[in-house]
């Protein structure tokens, strides 16, 4: 199914020049947005993710009409491809749907973007706990935490102090509610607080 997804920034503007493009393209449903790309709550957004199954494409007037930055882009179509749902932006010329290598192309830039956060978000953390244990900080595992939970804690923590996203983003990043987010970027201070502090 071809699936529509239609914003604009404010109640002023009209859809309709999207809504005819998505039409015209052949889509089965269009979900229609009236929010600032920056705004976080985007309920039509989320009622079309909740809804996408394996198969399904879904289509954009413009990138800048699914995004609210290079980062969310990325976390969406990479998630589309986790899903097995294809993307299209009419006036960008993307088009995973095509069997073709510039589809194919096209979500691999993608998934490279989204690896080489992850991987600057392990560089960072791996700095940032060799600073600490310069600075006599205790480091480790904390209590009751899997190896892989304390890299999540960690990435966690990193991101937290880097102060451009807030703990309900960082929990959605790494995949945990927002309780355990708190709990992992606690669990991390504390370890990091100097023997005997």
């Amino acid at each position: 199914m071809k699936i529509g997804y239609a914003r604009v920034s404010t109640q002023d503007q009209k859809l309709e020049l999207q809504t005819d493009a998505l039409s015209h393209y052949g889509c089965d449903q269009l979900y229609k947005e009236k929010k600032s790309g920056k705004s976080k709550d985007r309920p039509e957004l989320e009622k079309m993710i909740s809804q996408l199954r394996a198969g399904d494409t879904v289509v954009v007037w413009k990138l800048d009409r699914l995004g609210r930055s290079l980062r969310d882009l990325i976390d969406l179509v990479s998630e589309f491809q986790e899903r097995g749902v294809d993307f299209v932006s009419l006036q960008d010329g993307i088009n995973t749907a095509t069997a073709t290598a510039t589809g194919r192309f096209t979500f691999n830039i993608f998934a490279s973007l989204a690896e080489f956060e992850r991987e600057i978000i392990r560089e960072r953390t791996n700095a940032g706990l060799a600073a600490a244990k310069a600075r006599g900080r205790r480091g480790g595992r904390p209590k009751g935490l899997s190896p892989a939970a304390t890299e999540k804690a960690r990435t966690a923590k990193v991101l937290f102090d880097a102060g451009n996203r807030s703990v309900g983003e960082i929990a959605k990043i790494l995949g945990i509610g927002r309780a355990t987010c708190y709990r992992y970027i606690d669990g991390i201070t504390s370890m990091e607080k100097p023997a005997g502090a």
